[in-house]
């Protein structure tokens, strides 16, 4: 009967360590085996927990490559025997130095057991039968004993990790929200200098490998930004979208409604399909992120996103019939605006189409406020904004 011993060779004494390893050799096999390569994954996704590297990993992946079977508690048992220079090999050629460190690890671990021989080399006889009779090497056995253990670690790190992620995750669109309102804010005017350097101070941050606890105090210092910087926004003046601007409109659907308006002709609606949008004229002072932001309904008509004021123009064009604004009104918009911010103004009216009676009318009497120099599409898009956060709180 084959003696396993736990004791080291040659004059390495005897450790508190080696008592532990020799519980592990004597500690039964569990009920089921599982594929070996599961039980490295989840070694991979836990190596913090056993305090142990990838390169240690790596050195211990090519150990169990050594075993023949899928389960480590099938065939043989559970001792592998490679030289150090086969398992250079497999190790891509790493230094028989730097191996003797990375096997020392991973026994410290108790993620193998070292099983000497009585000369110090690894070897195996086979007995009569061609069975393994004696084996001297590196036992996998704590993996099959420890499978249990490692699977709950690899479940918490990954969990760990995945909040991690999410944390990170908000921390980035909140500063991306504070961040182009502030751009948007600094085109209006007023001094935005001491949001700006905050904004700047905590995306520097983010480029650290921040743990849980500093991403959530990241996380409530982005909140508090992005709230400081909605507080300046909204003083802004949003009349074109408050119910005197709605007021108006009847108005001139009611006592002042044109025929081209309602009843666009064949050779009106001709020249509207031939003229090509141009995405150079006036495009507005808004980051196009927060137009489609605040008018995702805008998106349900470009299958393929927009990601160009060439491209909202398109699709505002292709809109416009729908919302029964005639050729005629939506010429006068383009002209007076600029493409691109009569553009922003029709999402603006599709995003508010049910409160709008006659979004012809309406956007006729924008456009009169354009050519008078009283009308930018800017508050339209805040206030879009502010109502949508307004629903998500």
């Amino acid at each position: 009967m084959q003696h396993i011993s736990t004791t080291p060779f040659g004059r390495r004494p005897v450790a508190a360590g080696h008592l532990a390893q020799r519980a592990l050799a004597e500690a039964p096999l569990p009920a089921s085996a599982p594929d070996k390569w599961a039980i490295l994954r989840d070694l991979t996704a836990a190596r913090a927990a056993f305090g142990i590297s990838d390169r240690d990993l790596a050195v211990l992946s090519a150990l169990v490559s050594f075993h023949p079977h899928l389960q480590l508690a099938e065939g043989d048992g559970t001792i592998v025997f490679p030289s150090n220079a086969a398992l250079g090999e497999r190790t891509h050629g790493m230094a028989e130095s730097t191996l003797r460190r990375h096997l020392s690890a991973l026994v410290r671990a108790g993620l193998v057991l070292r099983h000497d021989s009585p000369n110090g080399k690894r070897y195996a006889a086979r007995g009569m039968d061609g069975g393994l009779a004696v084996a001297f090497g590196f036992d996998l056995r704590p993996l099959l004993v420890r499978a249990a253990e490692i699977a709950a670690a690899a479940e918490a790190a990954r969990a760990a990790n995945l909040r991690l992620k999410r944390l990170r995750e908000a921390v980035v669109l909140r500063l991306r929200d504070a961040t182009k309102l502030i751009a948007f804010g600094e085109e209006l005017g007023g001094n935005w200098d001491a949001l700006a350097d905050r904004a700047r101070l905590m995306a520097r941050s983010l480029r650290r490998k921040l743990d849980v606890a500093a991403l959530e105090a990241l996380g409530l210092e982005a909140a508090d930004l992005l709230e400081s910087v909605n507080a300046l926004l909204s003083p802004i003046e949003t009349e074109e979208m408050s119910g005197n601007a709605l007021e108006s409109e009847r108005h001139i659907q009611d006592s002042n409604r044109l025929l081209s308006e309602s009843e666009p002709s064949s050779e009106q609606e001709g020249l509207a399909a031939a003229e090509a949008p141009d995405p150079d004229r006036a495009v507005p002072k808004l980051p196009l992120y927060l137009v489609l932001k605040s008018c995702p309904d805008l998106l349900d008509y470009a299958p393929h996103g927009v990601d160009s004021w060439h491209e909202l123009v398109g699709v505002a064009d292709f809109v416009r019939p729908m919302l029964g604004i005639s050729a005629d009104a939506w010429r006068e918009a383009r002209a007076t605006m600029g493409d691109g911010a009569a553009a922003v103004t029709l999402a603006c009216i599709l995003q508010r189409a049910s409160e709008i009676r006659s979004p012809g009318g309406y956007l006729r009497s924008l456009s009169a406020k354009a050519a008078a120099g009283g009308f930018s599409p800017g508050p339209m898009v805040m206030a879009l904004l502010r109502a949508d956060n307004t629903r998500a709180a």
